[in-house]
Order: C-alpha cells, then sequence, then structure tokens
C-alpha cells in the first residue's frame, strides 16, 4: 500500500470518527435526556424489585448490613418535592458556586492581561536551547487561563519558533500539545481543580464515601506531571517531529510582532512583587503554631481553615495579582474598570452555568433514585469477583477515559456523568476519591490533542495555516491528526507510568489526600 493510500485512509478513519462524534448531542441535551432516563429507569427498576445488599456503615457509626432498593422517581410525592425545590437544587449544584467565584477572579486577571505577559516575558527572554523546554512548561501552566492559554502558547510558539529560525508549525504545535495534553497539569491551583474537585466531592457525599475533596486533593500529582509532560514534550518536539514534519516554511510573517512592552514589564513586576506580598501574608498565618489559618489542634492538614479556605485564598490571590498588573501596565485606568473585567470571567463561564441545570437534576435523580448505590456496589463485586483492583484498576480506567474523551469532549461534562458512578464504585475497592478523580484527569487530558470534535481544532489550524508553504495542501483535521498522535501517545505512557510510580510508592495525591481510603 503506497504512502498517499495509508494517508487517504488515515483521513477516512478520522472523518468517520468526526462524523460519529457529531451525533453526540450538546451536553445539556445529553444531560436532560439522561436525566429523563433515569426517571423512567427508576420507575421500572422498582417495579421490578431490584435491590443490592452489601455492609454499609449506618448512622451510628457501626458496620451492619445494608438492603438498598431503588427509588421510583415518578411518583406524586418525589415530582411536587423536585418541583418545590428547583431553585435549591440548582443553586446547590456543588461545582456551580465553586466555578462562579473562581471565574470571578481567574476571568479578571486574564483580562488584565497579565497571562499573556507573563508567557510572552518567559518565552522570549529565554535561552535559545532552553526555548523548547521553557515553551513546553509556560505550555502545560497556561492552561491556568483556559482557552486563552491555549490559543495563546500555540501562537506564541509558532512566532517564537519563526524567530529563531526553526519550522513554526512545530512551534506552534509544541505550545498546543503541551497545554491542552496536559489540561490538569499545572504548578498553580486551576479553575479545573475546582470544578473536577466540586464534582467528585457532590458524588461523594451523596454516596456517603469517606476521603478529601478539596481543591488541592490531586495537587502533587498535578504538579509532578507538569515536569513530566514538558521532559515529554520536548522530547518528542526534538527528537521527532523535525523527522515527519515536512510542512510549513521555515521564514517568520513580515507582521510578527510578539515582544513584550515596557508597560507589559511593568505590569509584571508589579504582579509579582503583589504575589510576593500576599504569599507572604498567607504564610504568616499558616506557619506559626497557632496561626489562624490552622485547625484547632495546629494541623493544616487534612482539615484546617486553610483547606476550607483554598477557595477564597486562591480568588485574593488572582484579584491582588491581576490589579498590580492591571495598573502597572495601564489596563486598569481607575477603579471602576474592576468590576467591569472582573465581570468577563463570568461571561466565559455562562455556557457552564446552562449546562449545569440538567446536569443539576441529573445527579440529584441519579442519587435519589438509588441506582448509583445499586451501580456501585454491583460494579464493586463484580472487579472483585476478577481480582481486579490496584494498578490494573486504575490504569484501566484512564484508558476508558481517554476513549471516552475521543468522542466527548469537556472534563467537567463527562465528569457530571462518571463521577457519580465511579467515585462510590472505586471506592469499594479502596480508592479514595482523589485517586478515582487522577485517574479520569490522566485519560481526559492525554487524548485532548487527538479527540478530532472539538472547537479548539478549527483555531489551531488556522494558527498553522498562518505558516502554510505555497506547495502544501490545505491544513485539515488528517494534518493536526497526524501531528499530535506521537505526543498524545507519549504522554499516555508517561503519566501511566507516573500514576503507577505513585501507586507503588503510596505517595499522597495532595495535602491530606492519600491514595487509599484504608
Amino acid at each position: 500500500m503506497s504512502t498517499k493510500e495509508k494517508q487517504s485512509l488515515f483521513y477516512r478513519f478520522i472523518k468517520g470518527i468526526e462524523v460519529v462524534g457529531n451525533k453526540i448531542p450538546h451536553p445539556f441535551y445529553m444531560f436532560l435526556y439522561l436525566a429523563i432516563a433515569v426517571l423512567i429507569l427508576s420507575a421500572v427498576m422498582s417495579a421490578m424489585g431490584v435491590s443490592v445488599t452489601y455492609l454499609g456503615v449506618g448512622a451510628d457509626g457501626k458496620v451492619a448490613e445494608t438492603v438498598t432498593t431503588v427509588r421510583n422517581l415518578i411518583s406524586a410525592e418525589y415530582l411536587q418535592s423536585t418541583m418545590a425545590g428547583w431553585v435549591k437544587t440548582y443553586v446547590n449544584f456543588a461545582p456551580l458556586g465553586l466555578i462562579m467565584v473562581m471565574m470571578l477572579s481567574i476571568g479578571y486577571a486574564q483580562s488584565t492581561g497579565l497571562f499573556e505577559a507573563v508567557l510572552r516575558k518567559t518565552l522570549l527572554g529565554a535561552p535559545v536551547f532552553l526555548v523548547t523546554f521553557i515553551l513546553s512548561m509556560v505550555g502545560v501552566c497556561s492552561n491556568i487561563a483556559s482557552d486563552a492559554g491555549l490559543i495563546l502558547a500555540a501562537t506564541l510558539g509558532g512566532a517564537i519558533f519563526s524567530s529563531i529560525g526553526r519550522n513554526p508549525i512545530i512551534g506552534a504545535l509544541t505550545g498546543f500539545v503541551s497545554c491542552y495534553g496536559a489540561w490538569s497539569a499545572n504548578l498553580l491551583i486551576a479553575g479545573t481543580d475546582v470544578l473536577l474537585s466540586g464534582i467528585t466531592q457532590s458524588a461523594a457525599e451523596s454516596m456517603g464515601v469517606p476521603g478529601a475533596t478539596h481543591p488541592m486533593v490531586n495537587y502533587y500529582f498535578m504538579a509532578a506531571a507538569t515536569f513530566v509532560v514538558a521532559g515529554i514534550t520536548t522530547f518528542v518536539t526534538e527528537k521527532i517531529m523535525p523527522k515527519i514534519v515536512t510542512i510549513g516554511k521555515i521564514n517568520p510573517p513580515s507582521d510578527l510582532n510578539e515582544r513584550v512592552t515596557p508597560e507589559q514589564n511593568r505590569g509584571v513586576k508589579w504582579a509579582g512583587w503583589a504575589t510576593l506580598a500576599y504569599v507572604i501574608l498567607i504564610l504568616a498565618m499558616i506557619i506559626p503554631p497557632n496561626g489562624i489559618l490552622r485547625a484547632a489542634d495546629g494541623s493544616i492538614i487534612p482539615k484546617s481553615p486553610f483547606i476550607s479556605g483554598i477557595v477564597s485564598i486562591l480568588f485574593m490571590l488572582f484579584v491582588v495579582a491581576g490589579t498590580a498588573y492591571g495598573f502597572g501596565a495601564g489596563t486598569i485606568k481607575n477603579k471602576e474598570d474592576i468590576p467591569t473585567l472582573m465581570g468577563s470571567g463570568i461571561v466565559s463561564a455562562l455556557s457552564f452555568y446552562v449546562v449545569a441545570l440538567p446536569a443539576a437534576f441529573f445527579i440529584q435523580f441519579f442519587n435519589d433514585s438509588r441506582i448509583a448505590t445499586i451501580l456501585a456496589v454491583s460494579g464493586g463485586e463484580f472487579l472483585k469477583s476478577l481480582n481486579f483492583s490496584g494498578i490494573p484498576l486504575a490504569v484501566s480506567f484512564v484508558l476508558l477515559s481517554g476513549l471516552i474523551n475521543l468522542l466527548v469532549t469537556g472534563a467537567s461534562e463527562k465528569w457530571m456523568i462518571l463521577a457519580p458512578i465511579f467515585v462510590p464504585m472505586f471506592a469499594v475497592m479502596n480508592f479514595s476519591p482523589a485517586l478515582t478523580q487522577v485517574c479520569y484527569r490522566i485519560g481526559d487530558s492525554f487524548a485532548n490533542p487527538m479527540a478530532p470534535v472539538n472547537f479548539y481544532l478549527p483555531i489551531f489550524i488556522a494558527i498553522i495555516s498562518r505558516y502554510r508553504k505555497d506547495d502544501d495542501p490545505e491544513y485539515g483535521i488528517g494534518t493536526v491528526m497526524s501531528l499530535v498522535v506521537p505526543y498524545s501517545l507519549c504522554y499516555a505512557v508517561g503519566l501511566i507510568a507516573l500514576l503507577i510510580v505513585f501507586m507503588l510508592l503510596g505517595l499522597p495525591l495532595g495535602p491530606g489526600a492519600p491514595l487509599f481510603l484504608s
């Protein structure tokens, strides 16, 4: 078979995935259909008398045999209570408040231009031989700026590689995959940490699963993953991609102007000093044995004002840094600009608030019907019967998450569906909520660049088309897929290997977040 025929087959395969993926409804309707399905299933399973018997912890704290039967939700009493508590169900949806608060601050810092200036200053100030690694590191950490970080990392990657005489397609690719393929890795706590932990908390609390579920439960792993992904990206970019990338012109466009302005430099300095002062203030409330952010017994983890107040601490961090940058760079002219810029974060998350409405009811129906308990106990017993636990179980869930991610994008939307099932199910196998969550995040991350059904691909194609040679074919999904697959496969191997190391050594995944429940 000729190379041209192989490329044609590969392209048709990718187009087939795209066609199938496009058949999946919008997340709003997906959760709506799932909620309706749960209502119907609850009535059917209740009529059939479906139940499970298991050992559980009662209200008195003692382990006793428990019998759970599916509850019929299509009853006058339940429907009346649902209608009466309609607003309460939506407002009390755990991720809703968390993402609203965090997007106020992260969106605010992003709107002042802080993230863009830091990325440019970090990359353009690096020695040539460190450009790839630093671009990879900044690409990984730029996911804190969400969509803007992804686009900015790809744009800067192409511009910087052009400026040093290297193929800009590879540079743009390096920025794109390091951000998108490590969507959950970061040296800082990002909105993703807050959102996913909120969903995990909702699933764990509703099923009585113990274990920490604060936004930092995966921090140790994600911080380590930042260096792993950056190292893998650097290796693939330097050793593999130059041999297979034959597209793209080397000379940069004549309108290239990516330098850091004096105003941006001043803003970054002000933000740096303000951040340092803020960190010192927080440390002053943590380090002393009687610090006000410590628990009554002087501890910090697993529970303390510091852990329970991490969202407010992070909120103020981004507000302080963004405000200092804004006044320093001149993007904030007066105090009236602050609430206006802060509102942009809420606007960028509006689509989530819409999807959260049917999602909140789906999760409530799923839990109230007790189907989640049936699935958790039955699934746990099935896995036990197969002797399938520990590392094999964790790796299997990583691969399952990655497979799902190829057709269904959106980390939070998928986790809203999977968390109520797998958090309690894996708790039966002694997995902590933190471990179940990190397995999901690995699969959701490494498969991102390969997913043919997401709105980032057209944006990336537009970025690399800027550097297309006259004799190059038009860049399409097949072009992007052939470029990102080496990175995604290496990310899968590297991140799974890191997970295995954590599990073999029994390392905690975050503050007060062990791997196992006991």
